[in-house]
């Protein structure tokens, strides 16, 4: 898992984050794959590319669920940085080997429907492009539920995680099964 603070469980108690659910559903269900969470809060797409290649050399992950670009976002940086830090992101991972899910987000509304869309579209055309999974909204279901955001608004409270990685499960279980590392 590479993110920010939305896969570091900011402000929660990181064994309630949907990471580690993510490990317990894993181990559930039969699966032995082992779950890295090299997430740090406040990560911003280009901090992501600089500790991307040594993550992948050190850690030999089969699969990198990306999940960065929302930092970037909230400080409007430009999208065509954005777009070419995910897009070397993705191209590094899929040249080491590993398959990748990419994590989208979306800026909340008072950043413009234009920039709002446009940012959206990063994420949709990288997809697109690498031939990776994409989740559209990792915080669909939950952005929308005041009762499941901390107070700043942007981060679930632990009652959202478990919604967080329903949203993430079932193009994540289509690379598991792919691997097929089930005991």
């Amino acid at each position: 898992m590479f993110g920010d603070s939305l896969s570091a469980a900011y402000g929660i108690d990181p064994a309630l984050g949907w990471v580690n659910l993510l490990r317990a559903r894993l181990q559930s269900q039969g699966y032995k794959y082992q779950v890295v969470n090299a997430s740090v809060s406040g990560e911003t797409t280009a901090g992501g590319l600089a500790r991307l290649a040594r993550a992948l050399e050190t850690q030999h992950p089969r699969i990198v669920v990306l999940e960065l670009g929302a930092n970037d976002g909230l400080r409007a940086l430009p999208l065509a940085e954005i777009r070419g830090n995910l897009d070397r992101m993705l191209t590094l991972s899929r040249q080491a080997g590993r398959q990748v899910l990419l994590l989208g987000i979306h800026m909340p509304p008072n950043y413009g429907p234009r920039f709002t869309a446009e940012f959206d579209r990063v994420f949709v055309d990288l997809a697109s492009q690498h031939k990776v999974p994409l989740v559209p909204f990792l915080l669909e279901h939950v952005a929308d539920r005041p009762e499941l955001m901390q107070g700043d608004g942007m981060h679930p409270t632990a009652a959202g995680q478990p919604l967080v990685l329903d949203n993430v499960w079932p193009a994540l279980s289509k690379l598991l099964q792919t691997g097929a590392a089930k005991r």
